[in-house]
């Protein structure tokens, strides 16, 4: 999508398409129809070319980016249930391996989370944080035993800075 917004393609996918033209089109209307027809065309080529042929197979194929842009849409509205029961799986079994830094395995916990909240699994940043210190192994003692005699619960940010 960023790509078409870079080269103006995504015209196509902003506005309907365009009445046909007839001898009575003003040269405004042939601009217009001209340009939303390249905008079309170019949409139509980055997308198709973007996706794999056995997916592209399984998406309703369709001469307008707009309806085409649907089809993908809705073809992919399973697989984001999919897609969150694997994230979720993967956050709660995963554990610190101690082979990256701790910081980056907080990190990659809270992107799950936020990924999550994308396909709308909210989950609060206070367990979150309870859940992350529940992944540090027994040599982060020190540092559960510290946020636990704390009054305030920490936010992510702050944990992250901890």
């Amino acid at each position: 999508m960023l790509n078409l917004a870079f080269l103006d393609f995504d015209f196509a996918l902003n506005e309907d398409e365009p009445q046909a033209l007839t001898a009575n089109s003003t040269p405004a209307e042939h601009l217009l129809f001209e340009k939303w027809k390249r905008c079309n065309r170019m949409s139509l080529m980055l997308m198709k070319n973007s996706i794999s042929m056995p997916i592209r197979g399984s998406i309703l194929d369709s001469e307008n980016a707009k309806t085409y842009l649907a089809s993908v849409e809705e073809q992919f509205k399973g697989t984001s249930k999919a897609h969150a029961s694997t994230l979720i799986l993967k956050l709660v079994t995963t554990k610190y391996d101690g082979r990256s830094g701790i910081r980056g395995h907080i990190m990659m916990m809270n992107d799950m989370t936020h990924k999550l909240k994308g396909l709308d699994m909210e989950i609060s940043d206070g367990f979150v944080v309870h859940f992350i210190m529940t992944s540090l192994p027994p040599a982060y003692e020190a540092f559960k035993i510290n946020y636990n005699t704390q009054k305030d619960k920490w936010t992510m940010s702050e944990l992250i800075a901890m």
